[in-house]
């Protein structure tokens, strides 16, 4: 798997541990929610201020299935962009 052939690190994790529903399951979240970090192409603020792990939690399962990635990476891949004022 090759994070540049999906429109963005998170469709890339998904994809790493099995799907979306599959990284549902792993994070303890609906699909739902993760359709959202989806389509916004970035994990929820608080997985950057430390008070959840998503992206560990992910890295972890995607290593488990084969398809590695390091977590920093995906935070740092994933971060929202700030729009200007």
């Amino acid at each position: 798997m090759n994070p540049s052939d999906f429109p963005n690190a998170i469709a890339f994790a998904f994809e790493a541990v099995g799907g979306i529903g599959a990284a549902a399951k792993v994070c303890n979240r609906s699909y739902q929610a993760l359709n959202k970090w989806r389509l916004a192409a970035s994990l929820p603020r608080t997985d950057y201020t430390g008070e959840t792990q998503y992206a560990t939690l992910l890295a972890i399962a995607a290593e488990q299935k084969g398809n590695a990635f390091d977590a920093a990476w995906l935070l740092h891949a994933s971060t929202p962009q700030k729009a200007a004022a």
